[in-house]
């Protein structure tokens, strides 16, 4: 998720490679080297600011566990898509995107299977944004009545309601190509953000180390999962990526190589946020970080970064919703009621951390586990060995279980820490 990761997953045709300048014939193919910066574009995000604080509810141990976990799962149910779409590749020479697969597979109700699991996503990280940007400006700036009993009244809501016009605006804006460059700047600010950050985690732990614990309770796991599944939710992206990959036999290496990777950096950036802060750790951990000039940069930086990225994040869901109404009479109105849906969403929702569980639990669970196992099953049930149907259904029941519970989980604890 450089922080737009599931900006160009949508089913509707964008894809990574949209916005990637063509080589001579058309064709465009990556490198090793190229697919694996892809791949950390597409998966590294905003989610990342949420695991110190997810690491001080299941622990440091069982927080690297998880994430571990879940990479290999993550990646497991990505090489799924990709050997469904190479076994349909003589009946359906064109499926370009997820949604493509989905109506390979099933049919129409594949595809709008997919589309819907891929609107809540793109809107749900869409909310997640806006609460990060209101929290952070919030912690800055403290406005309003802090007493203020609507949630529509608190200093994060206030933020929000000055931002929606402004979002409007940059929500208009109808060629993906004209925001592109901002994908660029997105992984350069997280990349930055990212190092700042560490490097004060080091020197507050080493300073005072505070009490931390290893494990938590089944709860706080459940909890846990939902979080790094949303921090590692890019299921929308590989077929793309593959697509554009230059050896295709060397592809899966690469992207195991990647989410290898990916998980260590997170690893290592929750572990530290926790043993820096300890109890203390919040759900945004540049909120924990002090008041200096170059903390307070690094903040705004990223604001900024999620405030001009969201109208990419938000693209999939326009495209889907206007094929859905056979036509764009109503574009642009129908772009402000999802603008205006988003931030309202966002003020209602209290803890950024809680929100990442909440989407991760319930919809990104599905759309990265769940549904590459049944079309894996479906495509290939005839041809697969027993054990890997049996790894099949063990995903699908899994995922399923996983789903119900972590969101159960999920909003007892939004809900609950909301009326605390």
């Amino acid at each position: 998720m450089g922080f737009d990761k599931e900006a160009s997953s949508s089913s509707s045709g964008l894809d990574a490679a949209a916005l990637l300048p063509k080589h001579r014939g058309g064709a465009r193919l990556s490198s090793q080297p190229k697919t694996f910066a892809n791949v950390f574009i597409a998966v590294v995000g905003s989610g990342v600011l949420g695991l110190p604080y997810t690491f001080s509810r299941t622990g440091w141990a069982a927080g690297s566990i998880l994430l571990l976990a879940v990479a290999g799962l993550t990646f497991h149910c990505m090489m799924l898509l990709v050997a469904c779409r190479r076994r349909l590749a003589d009946e359906h020479p064109k499926i370009a995107s997820f949604g493509d697969l989905g109506a390979a597979v099933y049919g129409a109700a594949g595809r709008h299977t997919v589309d819907a699991m891929l609107v809540l996503s793109q809107a749900s990280f869409c909310v997640g944004y806006l609460i990060f940007i209101a929290n952070t400006l919030a912690h800055l700036h403290p406005i309003g009545d802090p007493s203020a009993s609507s949630p529509l009244l608190t200093a994060k809501a206030l933020f929000i309601w000055v931002m929606l016009p402004f979002q409007l605006g940059l929500n208009s804006i109808k060629t993906l190509t004209l925001l592109a460059p901002l994908s660029i700047f997105a992984d350069v600010v997280d990349l930055g953000a990212m190092g700042v950050v560490l490097g004060q985690d080091v020197s507050t732990w080493l300073a005072e180390k505070p009490p931390v614990f290893a494990f938590g309770g089944p709860a706080e796991i459940l909890y846990g999962i939902g979080v790094a599944v949303y921090a590692f939710e890019g299921i929308g992206m590989v077929l793309p990526l593959e697509a554009e990959a230059a050896d295709k036999r060397k592809f899966g290496g690469t992207l195991g190589l990647s989410m290898v990777f990916i998980a260590v950096m997170y690893g290592l950036f929750g572990a530290m946020g926790y043993l820096a802060f300890g109890s203390s750790t919040r759900d945004i951990i540049t909120t924990n970080l002090g008041a200096g000039w170059l903390s307070v940069t690094v903040q705004l930086g990223l604001c900024i970064n999620l405030f001009f990225t969201m109208p990419v994040m938000m693209n999939p869901v326009y495209e889907v919703a206007e094929r859905l109404l056979y036509g764009k009479r109503y574009a642009w109105w129908l772009r402000c009621i999802l603008v205006v849906f988003v931030g309202l969403m966002a003020m209602l929702v209290p803890n950024f951390a809680d929100f990442l569980s909440l989407v991760g639990s319930s919809v990104c669970v599905l759309l990265g586990f769940v549904l590459p196992a049944a079309f894996h099953i479906k495509v290939l049930g005839a041809e697969i060995r027993w054990p890997a149907l049996i790894a099949d259904v063990a995903v699908i029941v899994i995922g399923l279980g996983l789903s119900a519970s972590g969101t159960w989980t999920s909003l007892a604890h939004m809900f609950g820490a909301s009326n605390a």
